[in-house]
């Protein structure tokens, strides 16, 4: 609760004290209107995501209703080159607290230094609310990233704590990415003395067409065992490197993504892809499908192929309702990895909401 305040509390303070300090310098001090200046420098967001989820599994049928995420966060723009974001998910944690300042006078070159999310593979930086399925991300970028699946890393929600340089060139369509992570997760120190570093670079060669490399070399600390790969030891430091390489396109007729993940855990490898996509149907109603296969452990057999089919209304701007089908060919049940179908019906509700001041 004291962290909780803290934090709140540097916040509104560096809202008063920079926003107005930029203020002053562009205008007579009887002139500023304090009200209009702040609004017009921070940006407000939100979303929620829920629904219900029936699963068949092992036999077993579950249902329930369910709370995915409640995230709110601020972004506030000190100067025309200094900004400052802090998100929390009410839900869980607080996923985000970074500053960013533009180093040069166009795009090409800006400093990151917080807690945001790593580059890892096409799709971890996007929102969920721009992805088709409900259960978001790949298997690949899920378990590679640090969403979820993978024990030795935890839940960190794709996020971690450090440095990051990035920038756009030639009209944008070039964009590059270099990070220096602790390789730890959200709010925590690092486990041990190395780093993990990130590299992504986007290219952008015709209109609606972008693509995706990014890879990772670093040394994770293990906070838990994993069925997936036994070797390792809660404690442990080992190597923990990533590799991919994917495709984004987008159209009034079609929209799809795609991408090869590779992954290396000490001595256990993995690797897998995925396709997904929507077509509309007709006015905010899209058709959603996808292929996902990937493989936790290529020495211990641990393939999984993952398809999923659905619909989705958006009934205003960034608001939609989804209905899912998704079928497993593999899943976990205690301390197993079992070869046997899983299938689930899903359905959610989004709901966002933005504010944006005038001032860039």
């Amino acid at each position: 609760m004291k962290k909780k305040t803290f934090i709140q509390a540097t916040l509104a303070t560096i809202l008063a004290v920079f926003s107005s300090t930029a203020a002053m310098g562009q205008e007579k001090k009887s002139d500023i209107d304090w009200l209009k200046d702040v609004t017009e420098r921070v940006q407000l967001h939100g979303y929620a995501q829920g629904g219900f989820n029936y699963t068949h599994q092992g036999g077993e049928d579950k249902g329930t209703f369910e709370v995915k995420r409640i995230l709110f966060w601020v972004n506030a723009q000190i100067t025309d080159r200094w900004s400052f974001l802090f998100m929390h998910d009410f839900s869980s944690v607080v996923q985000e607290y970074y500053t960013d300042y533009r180093l040069t006078n166009n795009r090409a070159l800006t400093v990151r230094l917080g807690q945001f999310k790593n580059g890892v593979s096409l799709e971890n930086p996007l929102s969920p609310t721009a992805m088709e399925a409900i259960d978001v991300y790949s298997e690949g970028v899920t378990f590679l990233t640090g969403c979820g699946s993978d024990p030795l890393m935890g839940v960190q929600y794709g996020r971690d704590l450090g440095l990051s340089l990035f920038g756009e060139t030639n009209d944008g369509k070039l964009r590059y990415e270099a990070q220096v992570m602790n390789g730890q997760g959200i709010n925590k120190k690092d486990g041990n003395k190395e780093k993990d570093f990130i590299a992504r670079l986007e290219y952008r060669p015709v209109k609606g067409l972008n693509l995706v490399a990014t890879g990772q070399l670093g040394r994770g600390h293990a906070i838990k065992e994993s069925l997936y790969n036994p070797e390792i030891k809660v404690g442990d430091n080992y190597k923990r490197n990533r590799w991919t390489i994917g495709f984004d396109y987008k159209s009034p007729q079609v929209n799809v993504h795609g991408e090869y993940l590779e992954g290396k855990d000490g001595c256990a490898t993995s690797r897998g892809a995925y396709v997904t996509g929507n077509v509309p149907l007709g006015k905010g109603v899209d058709l959603v499908g996808s292929y996902d296969f990937f493989n936790f452990n290529t020495s211990l057999g641990m393939d999984q192929h993952k398809a999923i089919a659905g619909v989705q209304y958006w009934f205003y701007k960034k608001c939609r309702v989804q209905l899912q089908y998704v079928y497993k060919s593999a899943y976990t049940q205690g301390n197993q990895f079992i070869h046997g179908a899983n299938h689930a019906i899903m359905a959610q509700m989004q709901i966002r909401l933005d504010y944006t001041g005038k001032k860039k």
